[in-house]
C-alpha cells in the first residue's frame, strides 16, 4: 500500500515555487487542493497560450506543474473565508498546510502556523519565502538567482552575466521544501506532533554554492563565469563537429592520456599537458587544438570514439531530443482533460514513485479556477447549494 494516498495537502499557492512543491507530492500519490483568491487567483494561469479557444485560465505556462491537484477559490481576507477554511482543516483533517504568502499576510490571513495549530495540533505547516519569514520583500527567481551568485557564475568570461536556463531558485526551494516535509512526516509518525517548517528561497539557492563560496572565502580565489569550462577540470567544454556540437568531459589524467594517444588528436600528446594542472593553465590553447580536430569529424562518429576510451561526452540535445531519449520516453508524465480531450505531455518525476507507475504515469488534469468548489465545499463539508451560492455572490468563493 502506498501510504502517501492517505496525505492530504492544503496548499495556498501561486506562482511556481509552491505548485512545484505540491505537484511533487501529487506524484506520490498525495490528495492536493490548491486554494486561490476567487478574483484573482493564480497569475500564472494566464500565462502563456489557451489551450483551447475561450478557456480562461488555463494557459499553457499553468499546466506544466499543476496536474494532478484538486482546485478551490477562497477569499481568505473575509471572516466568512477564514470559517470556511476552519471548516476545511477540521472536515478533510488535512496532514499538510502550505502557503507562499508574505508573511505580513499570515495573521490577517488566519493562515499562521499558531492559529491553525490550534485546529489541528499535528499539522505540518509550511511557508515559502523570499528572503525568510522576517522578510516581506517580493521574490521572483530571476532576483533570487542575481542576489543568490547564480547569475555571477552563468555565461561567457567576456560577457553579461545571464540567468540560468531553468528557474532553480524556484525549484530547488521546492526540492529542499520537499526533504523537509517528509522529515516532518517521519517526525510525526514517532511522535504524533506537527511542526512548523520555513524555506526561504534565498537560502536554498545560496545552499547550491558549495564549491564557489570555499573556494572565495578560504582559498581567496575568484570564481565567476566561465562559458562551457569547467574551472578545475580540462579539457571539458563544447567542441565543434562538423555537423554540430559535442560537450566532452576529461575526467582525470588517464582519460587525458587515452585522448592524447588517439590519432586524431596527435597534437595533445605533450608533457606539459599530462597533468591536470598544466592543461589548466594552458586551457585557451588547448581546447583551440582540440576544437581543430573535433570540427573534422561527425557528431557520431567523434561520440564513437570517446566512448571507446571510456570518456564522458554527449551531444548537445534540444528539450526535444531529451523527450525522445529512450531514459525518459517512456517516464513522460500523461494527463488527458476529460471535457476536452486534450491531453498534455509532462516532464518526467525525479524518480519513479510507486504511484505513478501504478498509474501508468498519469495524472488528472490541471485543474479549472474553482472547480471543486461544489465537491469540496458542498459534498465533502456540507455546504448547501444556496450558501453556496450566496459565498459566490459575496465573493467569498
Amino acid at each position: 500500500m502506498d501510504i502517501f494516498r492517505n496525505v492530504t495537502v492544503l496548499s495556498l499557492e501561486q506562482a511556481t515555487v509552491l505548485p512545484y512543491l505540491t505537484y511533487r507530492l501529487a506524484m506520490d500519490g498525495c490528495r492536493v487542493i490548491r486554494m486561490e483568491h476567487p478574483v484573482y487567483g493564480d497569475p500564472n494561469r494566464l500565462v502563456g497560450e489557451p489551450f483551447l479557444e475561450g478557456e480562461e485560465r488555463m494557459y499553457s505556462y499553468f499546466m506544466a506543474i499543476n496536474a494532478g491537484k484538486e482546485a478551490l477559490t477562497l477569499n481568505l481576507g473575509e471572516p466568512k473565508g477564514q470559517e470556511l477554511l476552519v471548516r476545511l482543516i477540521r472536515q478533510l483533517n488535512p496532514d499538510i498546510f502550505a502557503t507562499n504568502q508574505l508573511p505580513r499576510n499570515y495573521t490577517k490571513l488566519g493562515i499562521d502556523y499558531d492559529t491553525l495549530k490550534e485546529i489541528k495540533r499535528d499539522l505540518i505547516w509550511v511557508g515559502i519565502t523570499g528572503f525568510g519569514p522576517q522578510s516581506n520583500e517580493a521574490a521572483y527567481d530571476p532576483i533570487l538567482q542575481a542576489r543568490g551568485g547564480l547569475m555571477e557564475l552563468t555565461g561567457e568570461p567576456d560577457g553579461t552575466p545571464e540567468v540560468v536556463g531553468v528557474p532553480l531558485p524556484d525549484m530547488g526551494c521546492s526540492e529542499h521544501a520537499y526533504g523537509l516535509i517528509m522529515r516532518a512526516l517521519y517526525v510525526r509518525a514517532a511522535t504524533r506532533e506537527g511542526m512548523r517548517i520555513d524555506v526561504s528561497m534565498f537560502e536554498s539557492t545560496t545552499s547550491w554554492l558549495t564549491v564557489p563560496v570555499t573556494m572565495t572565502k578560504t582559498f581567496g580565489k575568484k570564481i565567476t563565469r566561465r562559458g562551457n569550462t569547467h574551472e578545475f577540470f580540462a579539457p571539458v567544454s563544447v567542441y565543434p563537429t562538423s555537423d554540430g556540437y559535442v560537450y566532452i568531459a576529461v575526467g582525470n589524467d588517464k582519460q587525458f592520456l587515452a585522448l592524447a594517444a588517439l590519432p586524431e588528436f596527435a597534437a595533445l600528446d605533450r608533457p606539459d599537458y599530462a597533468k591536470n594542472l598544466g592543461r589548466i593553465r594552458d586551457v585557451t590553447n588547448l581546447n583551440n587544438a582540440i576544437s581543430e580536430a573535433t570540427r573534422k569529424m561527425t557528431t557520431e562518429g567523434l561520440l564513437a570514439l570517446m566512448a571507446g576510451i571510456g570518456v564522458a561526452a554527449s551531444k548537445i540535445n534540444t528539450v526535444n531530443d531529451v523527450a525522445d531519449d529512450p531514459l525518459v520516453k517512456d517516464r513522460l508524465i500523461k494527463a488527458r482533460d476529460r471535457k476536452s480531450g486534450f491531453e498534455l505531455t509532462l516532464a518526467p518525476a525525479p524518480f519513479d514513485t510507486p504511484y505513478l507507475k501504478e498509474n501508468g504515469y498519469r495524472l488528472s488534469f490541471p485543474p479549472r479556477f474553482g472547480e471543486h468548489n461544489e465537491a469540496i465545499f458542498g459534498k465533502e463539508l456540507g455546504v448547501s447549494s444556496e450558501e453556496l451560492a450566496d459565498l459566490k455572490a459575496a465573493g467569498v468563493i
